[in-house]
């Protein structure tokens, strides 16, 4: 009996170790994914272009398609490369965050350029032309997978790079942890999204009162605002995000004046407040992320995207 009792004290042990373990997997996870804030936003904003000229019944299943082609990406695919040269090369994850951070200051730039100057894109027009509707949507399908791949890399490194962890195991199950629960947000966001104004037709036709007509009314009314208001504060937090990363980065390679001018501009400003310092620093991380943008458009336009157009038709004609 007492080497039953003994037994059973031991398992009682091996059970609190293992639920703290989860406890840190999770924390580990939660403090990890708020440094992704300004990715998952855009993210969300994004993804609901994808679903645009299809019937209402076929929005969720392709939303679905796109969850499971982000998990593939971040589990199968990011996590293990990832993990593999966070073990044998370190230093390679510091270049590959700032990389990162210039694709999300090039992205937020181009949408506050177009904003301020609107040019058509006939790309863009043909890409949103419904056309034959099964084909559309393998099209749109694979077009948001490569989209999530690369939002994906960016958020995968960035959680990896702010976990805590001695053991190999360990932060593997914190990135899966915090790779899940970011898709699992960001795309039952996006399925939220994209049903609600369906909700609010159907809440403006059936409902028993008038205020629950009016609410569905006003939800229908409403989601294309709620859109745009997410396309938003998604490019901010774009602008503030890839502009925090770069600064960062150039101190952790050892050019460390722009984020020290920042941090002492935000502490004259604001030298009690935290959340006072943290905004001065968030706004100039902002500009510079914008004014850096704005200088990779032409570069991004004019020679990176031409020269992978040549590779990639250069690759399809020789299959």
């Amino acid at each position: 009996m007492s080497g039953l009792l003994a037994l059973l004290d031991d398992v009682a042990a091996i059970a609190k170790v293992a639920a703290a373990s989860v406890d840190d997997v999770v924390g580990q996870a939660a403090k990890a994914g708020s440094k992704v804030a300004g990715v998952v936003i855009d993210d969300a904003a994004v993804t609901p272009k994808y679903v645009t000229g299809f019937e209402a019944d076929r929005e969720l299943p392709i939303i679905w398609k796109i969850t499971k082609g982000s998990l593939f990406n971040k589990l199968i695919v990011l996590m293990p490369a990832l993990l593999l040269l966070n073990a044998f090369a370190p230093w390679v994850i510091t270049p590959l965050l700032m990389l990162g951070g210039a694709y999300l200051c090039f992205e937020g730039a181009e949408k506050v350029f177009h904003w301020l100057f609107p040019h058509g894109d006939a790309h863009v027009e043909k890409d949103m032309s419904v056309g034959d509707p099964l084909h559309l949507e393998e099209t749109r399908v694979k077009g948001a997978i490569k989209t999530d791949f690369i939002l994906s890399a960016e958020i995968m490194t960035i959680i990896l790079s702010n976990i805590e962890a001695d053991s190999f195991w360990f932060e593997a199950a914190t990135l899966a942890f915090a790779g899940v629960a970011v898709t699992v947000f960001v795309y039952g966001a996006v399925a939220l999204i994209v049903k609600m104004d369906d909700v609010g037709v159907w809440m403006a036709a059936n409902g028993h009162t008038g205020s629950g007509r009016a609410v569905g009314r006003g939800l229908v009314k409403g989601m294309p605002k709620l859109l745009k208001l997410l396309t938003i504060v998604g490019t901010a937090a774009m602008l503030w995000v890839g502009g925090s990363i770069i600064i960062h980065g150039l101190d952790v390679l050892g050019m460390p004046w722009l984020y020290d001018q920042i941090h002492h501009i935000a502490v004259a400003v604001s030298p009690e407040s935290g959340f006072g310092a943290w905004l001065v620093t968030a706004i100039f991380d902002g500009i510079f992320g914008l004014v850096l943008g704005l200088l990779l458009i032409p570069v991004v336009t004019r020679v990176i995207a031409p020269l992978f157009a040549a590779v990639s038709g250069k690759q399809e004609a020789s299959h």
